[in-house]
């Protein structure tokens, strides 16, 4: 029927878990299978755990937590089997660097690692390695949240002075959406320029479309067909839930992103080097993708990609669930105007605040399900002025509508800056961005 079954499951996760929250509502208590409605007199709990909210659901295409607090990352990191970033390995970084860690690894919003250290001894011993990240250009529609694993990305590259690929999989977009080829491939380019505009270096970066590159090259094309060879179709099905009824595009696709992890996928960069360490910056929802990865690395030879993966940007409306580009209200777009950005933070942003102003002042608020709040630690640079910030709220001395106004002062210039930059991306320099050249560094 057009709809494809990834669509059907999505809808009926999300019914479920609307229905789970209404029922929460209702009844004051979560929702547990086979365990009726207990007797508010009688403290029956069927289940030790009755009270431990439903498990968080988090895949490549859906991020679901019935928690207003957002997802559990702790728990995540546990399930996912990588490892937490501490105190020590953000230590480590500013030592490697000589730099102040970003603000992102200072409040946890890049929280997990695998293999980190092992990068840091490469570099600390002047061996190269290089970043890879992606971004699947699904619409034209590209959000704030998009913008987290690049504003760090360009970080890093900076602190750490390493070429970076970026992967447009304008294919898998095809595959998966009600999308033509070359509509996925002009998505690809226009959300190019707003990666550019995060502030690349040309000399030391190459963004590629998959549609466009991997039949101009021969090295990666042998990449994807050698992963193709050793991974199954039963474990694509246990990494990404696939089925029979999947078209076969899509199940060999995740050796197309995985692709880029080896050095050898682009020999105009690396020469003949298939050796060279790579590094992964993204949201931790594209894990799947790289634990695949890392299992086939060393069965065809090469080193296994480390990753640093961020916490998703939640939707306005609460950090149940991510930001969507398909909910325009759960989401700032960056061709919003300074209007829009103000009408959205203000009417749809969900509030930790009380009901009354003198509850307010009493109680204070709540900066842990405040998605203003939480927009803050994103954005904010000075964490003192976060800090005072997050006592008052909590304290009650400072008023949801001055939180959301702060919000707004500091959206409203991010914004427009990155507009103003766009602006400046022309089609040649995109063209230059995206052609396959040798970058600055000497392999």
């Amino acid at each position: 029927t057009g709809v494809s079954h990834h669509d059907e499951i999505d809808s009926a996760v999300k019914m479920l878990l609307s229905l789970k929250m209404s029922y929460k509502t209702a009844m004051g208590e979560d929702y547990k299978a086979h365990c009726p409605p207990s007797n508010p007199a009688s403290e029956s709990n069927c289940g030790s755990d009755a009270t431990e909210a439903e498990e968080d659901f988090v895949d490549p295409w859906t991020v679901q937590t019935s928690s207003a607090k957002g997802i559990d990352y702790d728990k995540l990191i546990v399930r996912f089997g990588s490892s937490k970033i501490d105190k020590e390995l953000i230590n480590r970084i500013e030592r490697a660097t000589g730099q102040r860690p970003h603000r992102f690894l200072r409040r946890g919003i890049f929280f997990s690692h695998r293999d980190m250290n092992q990068v840091l001894d490469a570099y600390e011993n002047k061996q190269p390695f290089y970043l890879y990240t992606g971004r699947g250009p699904s619409s034209e529609a590209m959000h704030v949240g998009h913008l987290i694993p690049f504003i760090f990305t360009k970080w890093l590259q900076d602190v750490f002075n390493v070429p970076l690929v970026i992967q447009m999989t304008d294919d898998e977009k095809y595959l998966w959406k009600d999308l033509t080829l070359d509509q996925a491939y002009g998505y690809a380019v226009e959300n190019a320029k707003d990666i550019i505009a995060c502030g690349f270096d040309i000399n030391k970066t190459f963004i590629f479309s998959d549609l466009d590159y991997m039949g101009a090259s021969p090295g990666f094309y042998k990449n994807v067909v050698k992963i193709q060879k050793h991974v199954t179709f039963n474990q694509v099905k246990g990494i990404f839930g696939f089925t029979d009824s999947d078209c076969i595009g899509k199940i060999s696709f995740p050796a197309i992103q995985a692709a880029p992890s080896f050095s050898s996928s682009f020999p105009q960069i690396f020469g003949d080097r298939t050796d060279i360490q790579c590094l992964i910056p993204c949201a931790i929802d594209q894990d799947p993708y790289f634990r695949m990865t890392r299992d086939v690395a060393p069965r065809i030879s090469y080193p296994k990609p480390a990753l640093l993966h961020s916490t998703f940007f939640p939707a306005l409306q609460g950090a149940q669930t991510k930001m969507s580009a398909s909910d325009p209200n759960s989401s700032i777009f960056l061709i919003d105007t300074a209007k829009q950005i103000k009408t959205k933070v203000n009417k749809h942003a969900f509030s930790g605040g009380r009901d009354t102003v003198e509850e307010h002042r009493q109680f204070g608020g709540n900066c842990d399900v405040d998605v203003s709040f939480m927009y803050l630690t994103f954005f904010l640079e000075d964490d003192d002025k976060l800090e005072q910030i997050r006592k008052d709220y909590t304290s009650g001395a400072m008023l949801t509508g001055e939180l959301k106004k702060t919000l707004i002062e500091v959206l409203q210039p991010l914004i427009a800056e990155h507009q103003a930059r766009r602006k400046e991306v022309t089609d040649e320099i995109v063209k230059e961005f995206m052609t396959p050249r040798k970058l600055s560094f000497d392999f």
